[in-house]
Formats: structure tokens, sequence, C-alpha cells
């Protein structure tokens, strides 16, 4: 007779046999779209183990064998870090403040830490040694170091970069964050009472409820268009059409105004005037606030919150077409969804989400230092800026040196890493530095940009050699689609010694191919 489980004894032994948490809810969706069959016993729901083994030995098997087939038999598949849940790889502060194009904790951990294992043999990095990293972007290599008790510096060329990685790795008063963040919520609020906004959303939010529920009813809906026993696009486009009707009404009724007057910068276009009322009011009240860190905090949580508010569809987050101010139909959750109106539940989510966040790193780091330098790696003397800045964490760098690199250069013409925080800079008043972007989306990725960014990408190596100590170990993240880096590593006067190529799994954009970086470690020539 084959065991049966119940749905939570079914989760306690995948979680184990994967090392990984399979929660009561994959179980129930393993169910649900037929992965799995269901058994019944006295009203409860019960699967048979040989099943759910044998369903996850082949998804496995199955994935594996896949990425290795498309991107080549050398893939190391340790590092692809697959047994990690989402919460793992955004842990703690990782997730203050999202960042297209970072690299996941546990790769960072893999080479700082002090294992080895039959892949990486030797220890690159103690505690109390100093890592640099060049490109700091978000500050990943930042907070690992001083969860491994390793020094770490920073550089950026990004203002608003170093703001998110120092804010991550900096200490709180998180009593005195949390107050401030709840007396602004409730101000907020106060703030929402003379408007018709709320009234409009919640009306809104019923009329949504009532069509959804009617013609888009979950899981029913899903299922058909997976079965193929509906045209998704002709009928959602139908129904879309419909509730503009509805919408429309509510627009008029309520007096809403949607577009605002000016369309000049990011702020102007890209947030309903309901959303960026509040924004302005909400950033009015940061200012005023007295406490330096808790007003740095705060103001990276309003950041967060209105990247969060952006007046597009939910499957465009990550491209930016053009404004929508009208409901639509959303593929991403298979029913009518709306434009963001208001910043106050993501702005109370965000204030106690980040709050749990510094707290859980308060009780693991390190007394340690890790700072980020606004500047120009190809140039900067860090040293000095670390002396002149952060007097005790620069003379202890000078006196001991730094033991070696880990950072992820940025890809040739890919991504555009002052324009994905464009909200912020109009927000805070930043200047931005994007002429002096390595690899720039603008620059695209032709002869011309590739040789650019090879120069750009050794400049920094060579100045970043004269802060390391001798025998010194570079670790580059990159995606090697042109064959750069061997070039570079010669004209650093460097050879590369080792590489590992690893999936990059569990990517958040649309295309969600078959992906790999490479891992390159450097030494002296």
């Amino acid at each position: 007779m084959n065991q049966l489980l119940s749905i939570d004894e079914a989760s306690k032994w995948a979680t184990n046999i994967l090392k990984r948490n399979i929660t009561p809810s994959n179980i129930s969706y393993l169910i649900q779209y037929g992965r799995i069959r269901k058994y019944g016993d006295n009203g409860r729901t019960l699967v048979d183990l040989s099943e759910l083994n044998k369903y996850f030995k082949s998804q496995l098997e199955v994935k594996e064998t896949m990425w290795r087939k498309r991107l080549g038999k050398d893939l190391n598949w340790v590092l692809s870090f697959d047994e990690y849940k989402e919460f793992e790889r955004t842990k703690h502060v990782h997730r203050i403040h999202p960042y297209k194009g970072k690299f996941i904790p546990q790769l960072v951990e893999y080479f700082l830490d002090t294992h080895t294992d039959k892949f990486k043999r030797e220890v690159f990095f103690k505690p109390g040694d100093i890592v640099l990293d060049p490109f700091c972007g978000s500050g990943t290599t930042l907070v690992q170091a001083n969860e491994l008790g390793v020094h770490a510096v920073g550089i950026d060329i990004s203002v608003f970069n170093s703001l998110i990685s120092n804010a991550k790795i900096n200490r709180y008063d998180i009593s005195d964050i949390n107050d401030t963040a709840k007396r602004i919520t409730l101000k907020l609020k106060e703030f929402q009472k003379n408007k018709q906004n709320l009234e409009f959303e919640n009306s809104l939010l019923y009329e949504l409820s009532i069509y959804n529920n009617k013609y888009f009813p979950s899981p029913k809906f899903e299922k058909k268009v997976k079965k193929q026993n509906i045209s998704e696009k002709e009928y959602s486009g139908k129904k879309e059409k419909e509730f503009l009707d509805i919408y429309n009404n509510l627009i008029k009724r309520y007096k809403i105004q949607l577009r605002q007057k000016n369309n000049a910068i990011f702020l102007d276009k890209w947030f309903l005037q309901p959303v960026r009322n509040e924004i302005d009011f909400v950033f009015r009240l940061i200012k005023q606030i007295k406490n330096v860190p808790t007003k740095k905090m705060l103001a990276i949580v309003l950041s967060r919150t209105i990247r969060s508010c952006r007046a597009t569809t939910h499957s465009d987050l990550g491209t930016l077409k053009e404004p929508v101010t009208t409901t639509y139909y959303c593929r991403k959750h298979g029913k009518i969804c709306k434009p963001v109106f208001s910043i106050f539940g993501w702005w109370e989510r965000y204030t106690r989400d980040t709050v749990k966040r510094l707290t859980q790193f308060e009780k693991i780091r390190t007394n340690t230092f890790q700072k980020c330098l606004t500047g120009d790696s190809k140039v900067i003397d860090v040293f000095s800026e670390l002396e002149a800045k952060f007097p005790k964490f620069g003379k202890l760098a000078r006196r001991q040196q730094i033991k070696g690199i880990f950072s992820s250069p940025p890809y040739v013409g890919l991504i555009d890493y002052h324009q994905q925080h464009a909200y912020a800079y109009d927000l805070f008043g930043f200047k931005r530095k994007d002429k002096l972007e390595i690899g720039s989306l603008f620059n695209g990725q032709g002869r011309e940009a590739r040789e650019s960014y090879k120069k750009g990408i050794v400049e920094v190596l060579l100045n970043s050699k004269k802060f390391l100590q001798n025998n010194y170990n570079v670790f580059l993240v990159a995606n090697d689609k042109y064959g750069l880096y061997p070039q570079i590593a010669e004209l650093a006067r460097m050879k590369i010694v080792n590489q590992y190529k690893r999936p990059v799994l569990n990517r958040v954009e649309k295309d969600r191919s078959a992906y790999a970086e490479i891992i390159f470690h450097l030494k002296e020539k």
C-alpha cells in the first residue's frame, strides 16, 4: 500500500529531502494544478508519498539536465543556489530597496567565507581582512562582508547607489525609526481625509471585485485559458473595454485628476496626480526629521514606496513603456487591475518591513567597518577618501591594505543604472553622472561600446591594484558573451587562474531563458 501524507506532513517531508522550505501552500498548488493526485480520508486531503517523490525528483533532474544542455556541461550547479527560497535570497537588509542587476548574497558568501569544498579549494578571505567592491551597486558585498566579520569598501559612481549601500550597513535607533514612521503614517491618513481619493478607490475596488469574480473567477478562468477553451486575448480585450465605462463614471463622480500638469521629469510623468500629492507631503515631513540616520532610512523607504506606485501595469514594472491612467487587463494576475492612486498602503507596508529587516540584521551584524564611497573607481584614491570621511577605517585600510576584490562590473549596454532610479534622483535632487557609467545602456553593444567598456574595466582594475596586498585575489562576476575578460585581464597585468560558470536561476524578468554568468578569479600576472 502506498504511503499517504497530509499536506502538512508532505510539506515537512519535502523540506527535509530538498533542503529548502516547501510550504503547505506549495503542496496545495501541486494538487490544484494536477501535478500530483489528491486522495481523501475522512474529509482530509492526502497525497501519495511515492507520487510526490517522483514529481520532485523529475523536476530536479529535468531542470539541471535542461540547463546543462543549453549552457554546457561545464556549468557549476553548486553555484546555482537553487535550494534557497526567495525570502532567503533577499534576507534582512538586502531587500530594503529594489535594485536591478544585483547578485544574490549566497554567491558573495560562498567566496568570502572560510569554507572549502571540491570547487573552492582554498580560503581567500578571513575575518579581519578588507575586501573591495569597486562597482558597489546596492551593497550586497558590504552586507555579506559584515555578516562574516570582514571589513569592506565599496565605490560607486551613482550617489543613490551609495545611499542605498550605506543605508543597509549603518547603525540605527530602530525604535526611533518605528515611532517616526508611525507619526508620518498618521499624518498621511489625516492628509487623505479631505480628499475624495480614498472614497473613489474604495468604490473602484468594490466594482472590480464584483466584475472580476463574475468574469475572471480564479482558478476557473486560468484553467480555461490553459486548456485553450477560451481566447484570452479576445475575451480579456472585450471585458477590459466593458469595465472602462464603470471606471470612467467613477472618475467623473469623484472628480479625480489623473495626469499631472507637467511632463518634464520622471516624477511628473510616471505618477498620477493623487499619488504625487502624497509623495510631496510625506517628503516634506521626512525633511523635518532631526535624527539624520532616521531621516535617511525613511527617505529610502519613501523611495521604495514610490517605486511601487508608478503609473504602469503589473507586467511592465521593469521596462516602463507608457504611463497607465485607466484600468486594464493584467496577464500577470488574470483579471482587471488598476493603477495606484495612493502611496498609503505601500508606505505602511514598507515601513513595517524595514523595521523588521533592520532588527533581523542587528542581531547578526559584526563590529566591522563597511563604507561605500561615491566616486569614479578609475581614479579614486581609496585610502585618502576613507581617511577624510571615516578616519578610523581609513587608518586601518592604509596600514593593512586590501586583501582582494569581489565585485560584479556592469554588463555591456544592458542596464541604465541611473535611469532605473530616476524617481529618486528627481525627489532628492541628486546630480546624475550618466556619462561616467561603464557599459552604459545608451552606448549600446557595438564594437566601439565594447572597446570603451574594456578600457573602463581595465582602468578600474589598475587603479584598484594600488590599494591591494601582494598575492591578492580578484573575483569578478560577469556575463562575458563578447569574450572581453581575457583581454581585460591581460591589459590589467593580471591572469585568470580559474573560472566558475554558474546558472542564474529565479530571475524576475519576463525573459527567463537559460542564462549563465562566469565568476573570473584573477591574480597578479
